[in-house]
């Protein structure tokens, strides 16, 4: 009796273990997560986590895959209460469920009852069951027990309440949370939890009506959800406290109301992270919504009242320089209006700067030793070969500093910098600051330095948050959890901070406002495109770099669309905005560069001053890298009192007396006269001159341009004739021409003397003053036919 015991003892432990085996095989059999069956929304957060965006899934639905653990346990609890008490027990199916289903429904002919557990109803929701009638019952039984042989309880569990229905295409808490109430399912109050608990077994009750804003829940629901809290207090007696909640007003958000903020920034974001094949359902980016309200405000209203001016559009773009994260992003006046493409995001297009490259070229040229920013540069009509570039308003202003050139805008100035440019050239720079699309350095010349090619506003950002980071570019953030890169040095420190402080001089538009003290200062620069096709305005405040442009999506011009009229008044409605909303704004702290002095300089000449000079101010300067000469602008000339003319040496003190005259250059001293501001011209010295007079400056060929190829036709070689031309010193009264080293004639200063070659090749052109001060430079002469 006992060997019969034992056998029996022994045979049905193989049987459980054979069961347990085979259960375990099930488990362990290669087979896709739960998940895998129920593609997933995205959901975009701002910095803060509040909700942006949330997308359709591909299967045209809001729904959104939360971990279990990150689901509130009162909605947990609540739908365990309500659908499935026994579902931690039963093997996928409850037979008690379905022979009272079965009763109701077709005994007692009430309201059909399905009887299903938690786990039937996933296998519904996954394989799409017809459960209406018994044979579908049965496979949905089947399906259930299949499920509960290949996946634990939690994985169930986790699967339904991320597949259940919430009404309308909104399926799974994480998406009825979001869609509802504004919130993840985490921080979900009693009141909330249990609403969302009652809602799958009848969905449409939980979709509000056609409305505009929030409503109250329908009566049923609400009957429904204050059954289940009956049923909860008897649990949780604890919660009892909580019952006045039920009595107070629960809304439910309308679909329609989901967050649809900064629709361009999301979409680009959304875009980015399809290229990049990431399939993360919850994304945060760098966006600050109170920012982008705040510039989308300003935007709107600035259109609105500058519509009478042609001006239905406008885009701006704001960036954090400590981190490089897009904080806001307005992409167009209106997203919905079709009539201005407003779809299209403006900060992705591709347009003509116009002006707002000039500061990197005084960057460059500080970089190369070229200027400092009280170089006195020369606005006078100039030709750069080929190009003759005009000031936009036509005008030429004579001398004027580097720093003046700049905040005014002059673009003489900045090409004469940029034609001396070596390496890296602005071309150069713009590439390694990764301006995309950029066509050959030959395509655009010179031209470029007044906008002939064209970035977009992004790129633009990028290249002025790196003069507020002291030189360093790095790229643009848009995911809060992208790395932070350490960054390109493309200037030194030295000549980022200077240029800054440039722009920091430039006045405001708006006299009135800009003569109110500010303990934050705004470097800003405006550009307009040819055409009058695009208006911009790009600096930096605080930490933050702001570009502003208004234009067209079509590329029509309007003469309204100058930058200092156009996008600087909307620069600095959206400036002034954000210092008045956010009062502790201020300017990261930025050590200024070791290697940066300030030295003296006459005004006049930019120069180091001399003993003479009767205006002395002061400059930034890089020492070992500025450039360093003596001023020659003011000079003394000994005049005999009794002829009024230069005396030779040596001077007797009674009979002479020493006067300073300012010597300019020609170009400049036609500018001055020109102006209507003639310069009192310094006498002729003569042949004896010296004993302590100024030797002057030699002269500086304009014609022919250095490095350049003049092409002649065959048939016109001898008669095709080219401009030779310098600018000389004041104390020069005749140029004299020299063709490798054979004499070609005179010609006094500011006029041009023609030649023309009788052969191709190389030449070496000379010019030399009645000073015998002189300049030379190579030419070449090509051949076509």
């Amino acid at each position: 009796m006992r060997q019969i015991l034992r056998t029996h003892w022994h045979n049905l432990l193989a049987a459980l273990l054979l069961v347990g085996a085979v259960l375990v095989g099930f488990r362990l059999w290669p087979h896709d997560p739960l998940r895998a069956w129920f593609p997933s929304s995205t959901a975009i957060y701002d910095a803060d986590g509040r909700l942006l965006r949330l997308t359709l899934a591909s299967d045209d639905r809001y729904r959104l895959w939360v971990p279990l653990e990150d689901i509130s346990p009162s909605l947990v609890d609540g739908v365990l209460l309500h659908e499935d008490r026994w579902f931690r027990w039963h093997p996928g199916v409850s037979t008690w469920g379905l022979m009272r289903g079965a009763w109701i429904t077709y005994v007692r002919h009430g309201n059909p009852q399905g009887g299903s557990t938690i786990t039937m109803q996933l296998a519904r929701l996954i394989w799409h069951l017809d459960t209406r009638h018994p044979a579908g019952k049965l496979v949905q039984a089947a399906r259930a027990v299949q499920l509960e042989l290949l996946y634990s309880k939690h994985d169930i569990l986790e699967a339904y309440l991320n597949a259940a229905p919430y009404g309308r295409n909104v399926e799974g808490v994480g998406a009825a949370s979001l869609a509802y109430f504004g919130k993840p399912p985490s921080r979900l109050s009693l009141p909330e939890a249990l609403t969302l608990a009652v809602i799958p077994q009848e969905p449409a009750r939980g979709v509000p009506g056609r409305i505009n804003g929030s409503t109250v829940i329908a009566a049923n629901l609400k009957a429904s959800r204050d059954r289940l809290f009956e049923r909860w207090a008897t649990r949780h007696p604890v919660d009892e406290a909580a019952r006045p909640l039920f009595d107070l007003p629960l809304r439910l958000r309308s679909l329609s109301r989901l967050p649809f903020e900064a629709p361009h920034f999301v979409e680009q974001v959304l875009a980015e992270r399809r290229i990049d094949g990431d399939d993360d359902m919850r994304v945060k980016t760098t966006l600050d919504l109170g920012l982008q309200h705040s510039l989308e405000r300003q935007v709107r209203q600035y259109v609105e009242h500058a519509g009478d001016r042609g001006i239905r559009n406008a885009a701006a773009l704001l960036i954090d320089t400590r981190d490089m994260g897009v904080k806001a992003m307005v992409g167009s006046a209106d997203y919905f209006d079709a009539s201005i493409f407003g779809q299209v995001n403006g900060t992705l297009a591709k347009r003509s700067p116009g002006s707002t490259l000039k500061p990197f070229i005084y960057a460059l040229g500080f970089d190369q030793g070229l200027l400092h920013p009280e170089t006195v540069l020369r606005d006078v009509p100039s030709a750069f070969g080929p190009y003759t570039p005009e000031n936009f308003d036509g005008h030429f202003l004579g001398p004027v500093t580097a720093t003046q050139a700049l905040v005014r805008s002059r673009n003489i100035p900045a090409v004469q910098v940029a034609s001396r440019l070596g390496h890296p050239t602005l071309y150069e720079f713009l590439r390694d600051a990764g301006i995309s699309r950029m066509a050959s350095e030959q395509h655009y010349g010179l031209a470029l330095v007044l906008g002939g090619g064209e970035v977009t506003m992004q790129e633009l950002g990028g290249l002025y948050a790196m003069l507020a980071n002291r030189g360093e570019w790095r790229p643009l953030r848009m995911l809060a959890d992208a790395p932070r890169t350490k960054g390109t040095r493309l200037l030194s420190e030295e000549a980022a901070f200077m240029v800054m402080d440039m722009l920091r001089q430039n006045p405001r538009p708006d006299d009135a406002v800009a003569a109110q003290p500010s303990r934050l200062p705004l470097y800003w620069k405006t550009g307009t495109s040819w055409s009058f096709r695009d208006a911009w305005t790009a600096g930096s405040f605080g930490p933050y770099v702001l570009v502003v442009w208004v234009g067209n999506f079509d590329g029509s011009g309007n003469p309204a669309f100058i930058g200092v009229e156009a996008a600087a008044p909307l620069f600095f409605r959206i400036a002034d905005a954000l210092r008045a909303e956010r009062p502790g704004l201020v300017e990261p702290v930025r050590r200024n560069p070791p290697n940066l002095r300030r030295v003296p300089i006459c005004i006049a000449s930019g120069d180091l001053p001399n003993a003479w000079c009767p205006q002395v101010g002061s400059t930034w300067f890089i020492p070992g890298k500025s450039p360093i000469r003596v001023s020659t602008v003011h000079r003394p000339v000994v005049v005999d009192t009794h002829t009024g003319k230069p005396a030779c040496p040596p001077y007797d003190p009674s009979r002479t007396r020493t006067d300073v005259y300012e010597y300019w250059p020609s170009d400049l001293a036609r500018v001055f006269a020109q102006a209507g501001m003639p310069r009192r011209a310094p006498p002729p010295l003569p042949d004896c001159q010296g004993g302590g007079q100024v030797a002057g400056d030699p002269p500086s060929i304009t014609s022919p341009l250095k490095g350049s190829t003049y092409q002649i036709r065959v048939s016109r070689l001898g008669s095709e004739k080219i401009a030779f031309s310098a600018t000389s010193d004041a104390s020069a009264r005749m140029l004299y021409w020299f063709v490798d080293d054979a004499y070609l004639g005179s010609a006094a200063p500011g006029q041009a003397l023609m030649w023309a070659p009788e052969r191709s090749g190389r030449f070496l052109i000379r010019a030399v003053d009645d000073r015998g001060r002189g300049d030379s430079r190579e030419l070449r002469i090509g051949l076509m036919e």
